[in-house]
């Protein structure tokens, strides 16, 4: 098993011993699993899926949408510093929809760089949130 914990402005979202966690860094998508080589990388938005037993189908694997961040992992434990993470328990799929229409709408209206850049960052967030939003959908419905 290997430790993982997942700490977010917020506090401590997830902290538990773990099969296998895949996630995403700068340098694309890794799966960290027990034994895994010491590494300290960057995390970068998207989806970390957690596997909790070996045995574990992938409809049973537990999601969380993440911003950017920082991913360390020594001793078989795996430490992701990120400024905000949600699981998929924390997203209602509605409101992740709106949330996106109204950031492409934002974006369509971007006078500047600046509104431009803050409209694509709501982009990003929103899409990742739907994502695993559509994950869980998906894997409750099997």
């Amino acid at each position: 098993m290997i430790r993982l914990q997942l700490v977010s402005l917020d506090g401590l979202k997830f902290d538990d011993d773990v099969y296998e966690v895949i996630l995403p860094t700068m340098d694309g998508q890794i799966g960290v699993m027990p034994g895994h080589m010491p590494l300290v990388s960057v995390a970068s938005r998207g989806v970390i899926g957690v596997r909790r037993k070996a045995t574990d189908r992938d409809d049973m694997m537990e999601y969380f949408a993440i911003s950017g961040g920082a991913v360390e992992v020594s001793d078989n434990k795996l430490s992701v510093l990120v400024d905000e993470a949600d699981a998929s328990d924390e997203i209602n799929e509605q409101e992740a929809q709106k949330a996106y229409e109204m950031a492409q709408k934002m974006k369509a209206e971007a006078k500047d760089q600046v509104s431009l850049e803050k409209a694509q960052s709501l982009i990003d967030r929103s899409s990742v949130r739907l994502q695993v939003a559509g994950l869980k959908r998906r894997h409750h419905r099997q």
